[in-house]
């Protein structure tokens, strides 16, 4: 009987052995031919997750998908382990994409299908009031993702009976901050309940983070008129997770070129490289925390940090930007005439870029309508001219018409005027602007605006190129994003970004639009509360006064960034 027995023992020994030894074979063939049937050693290392030294993630980039993690007994953690990304197999394991934003093809159309969606069905009728997040919910607040990885996570969202809600439409605020780094991770609506959400940080600001995810608007209600009594606001998460420092590599940001201005949407992220933290406000209201020659550390910035008054902060996105001293923002913009038509933030920017930038400062106050030849202090034969029509009201006393204000023919005429010459602004900068968000009363007839609109501009660009004169290039700044107080109100973010996209969808039908430049993406990790906004207004003047947050003194640095970021526009040729 023993001898019976013993030959399945030794048989199941043998099969063991000899599947040990296949296994081996066959990682060593992948090491030497480097792929089977199109699976890099990327692709076949992303499929085990495997664990050593206790805590220590090795990962790369991952996202929900139909993956399932192998399980492999070993100590246990309280990491997140994800499963693997859609990145090219092509691409080295230590050397990962940034994460990127493109503007949704048929923007328009697919947004009114959304709003005109039909309920029906209970899931569909209801009404979210919380979210499930599988890969982050119950770790207990050990979350640790590694640097550079692009990690994409997805959640569902439920009633008040704890049911799943079925149908798109809520407006999320997310936010991932840390003491050196803020960006919005960008989010998609998938359109049955469930959105997804990225995050990435660079290898060098490892280190401690908050996820804050806001559920502000639900089902388009932030799209309304009056979407006050609607508001939702309420905090569905608020995540600690540590970023590791990986080996892994992103591809160096290299500074802007014009290409770069081609891209609507944009997902940057503002980086701290110096702080001060005994720098108070000033007597004429600013913070001078650095030296003005403090320099930027590339690849975040060129130039000087110092001259940006930020503490260290700076914004930076598929591609960085340079921080311009006088001397070289006069040698770029001199003999040219840049027109600008918008609202008021407008009117802040061009003040910042005179006063910071062009040092100018005889320009205290830019009224709704200017239009002004301005020379270089430091060289007389250095001049810009700088028009700039107001567009909340064809009145420039009025308020809340926006892109209204188009139908009235004496305010067309105005506009036409300045290009009606053998000499014409060679550059529009121009947006739709908050008042739009005050007038028009739902969606669907901010489209038939943003056509007028478009229509109107194409039709001056084409008077122009009739008459053999070279027509203008346009340059759109997306609208800000709402601060504070103000994101409950009319020109909230979640109306404001769908304006954005009706824009620019409309302008580059008509071939009325060259560069965008997306303010809402910068402005956004700074407009929760109104530290460096009062609502609607980034750009404010300077003032050691009490600030709408209560706090005497304000931030106005985010604005002066925009005006930098608008020079290197205007400036690569």
């Amino acid at each position: 009987m023993l001898k019976k027995a013993a030959l399945p023992l030794l048989s199941n020994f043998m099969v063991q052995w000899w599947f040990k030894i296949l296994a081996i074979a066959t990682f060593l063939g992948i090491l030497i031919f480097g792929r089977i049937d199109g699976l890099s050693i990327y692709t076949f290392y992303n499929f085990a997750v495997v664990k050593l030294n206790g805590p220590q993630l090795l990962s790369q980039s991952y996202k929900d998908s139909n993956f399932t993690n192998i399980s492999v007994n070993l100590p246990k953690s309280n990491q997140i382990l994800d499963t693997p990304s859609n990145l090219s197999p092509q691409v080295s394991s230590n050397l990962l994409p940034w994460i990127t934003v493109d503007h949704e093809a048929n923007y328009t159309s697919n947004l009114l299908a959304r709003w005109l969606a039909p309920g029906g069905e209970p899931c569909k009728d209801s009404s979210t009031v919380g979210i499930k997040i599988p890969r982050l919910d119950g770790n207990n607040g050990n979350v640790e993702l590694l640097t550079g990885d692009v990690h994409e996570f997805v959640f569902h969202t439920f009633d008040n009976l704890g049911l799943p809600h079925c149908l798109g439409g809520d407006y999320f605020e997310t936010d991932l901050s840390s003491e050196r780094w803020k960006a919005r991770p960008p989010i998609k609506d998938l359109g049955n309940g469930s959105y997804s959400f990225s995050l990435q940080v660079h290898p060098d600001f490892a280190g401690d983070y908050n996820l804050t995810i806001i559920l502000l608007f639900r089902h388009f209600q932030g799209l309304k008129l009056k979407p006050e009594r609607f508001v939702f606001d309420k905090v569905l998460r608020a995540v600690p997770i540590k970023f590791l420092r990986s080996a892994s590599h992103l591809p160096e940001i290299r500074q802007c070129k014009e290409s770069d201005y081609f891209k609507d949407v944009w997902s940057g992220r503002w980086t701290r490289l110096a702080r001060n933290d005994s720098c108070p406000v000033s007597n004429d209201g600013r913070y001078r925390c650095q030296e003005p020659s403090f320099p930027c550390q590339k690849p975040w910035c060129d130039g000087a940090l110092g001259l940006l008054e930020s503490n260290g902060w700076v914004y930076s996105a598929h591609c960085s930007f340079k921080l311009f001293k006088s001397e070289d923002a006069w040698n770029c913009l001199n003999n040219r005439w840049i027109f600008w038509w918008g609202d008021s933030n407008h009117r802040d920017t061009i003040r910042n870029i005179l006063n910071f930038i062009l040092d100018v400062h005889d320009a205290a106050d830019v009224p709704r309508v200017f239009d002004r030849n301005i020379t270089n202090p430091n060289n007389p034969s250095q001049v810009v001219r700088f028009t700039s029509i107001f567009n909340g009201h064809p009145n420039d006393t009025g308020n809340y018409e926006g892109l209204n204000s188009l139908i009235n023919a004496e305010y067309r005429e105005l506009l036409k005027g300045y290009f009606s010459h053998d000499v014409v602004p060679e550059t529009i900068i121009m947006n739709s602007g908050l008042h739009d968000g005050r007038h028009w009363p739902n969606i669907s007839q901010f489209v038939g605006a943003a056509q007028y609109a478009a229509a109107f501009w194409a039709e001056v660009k084409q008077g122009v190129e009739k008459r053999g004169v070279e027509p203008p290039e346009f340059i759109y700044r997306t609208t800000v994003a709402a601060g504070g107080y103000a994101r409950r109100l009319a020109f909230n973010p979640h109306k404001m970004e769908a304006f954005n996209g009706v824009m620019l969808d409309k302008m580059r039908q008509h071939g009325a639009l060259n560069r965008v430049i997306d303010d809402f993406d910068m402005t956004y990790p700074w407009h929760f509360d109104n530290r460096c906004n009062d609502g609607i207004h980034y750009g404010r003047a300077p003032l050691k006064k009490k600030w709408t947050d209560g706090q005497i003194g304000h931030q106005y640095f985010v604005d002066l960034m925009l005006g930098h970021v608008l020079i290197n526009a205007l400036c690569v040729r």
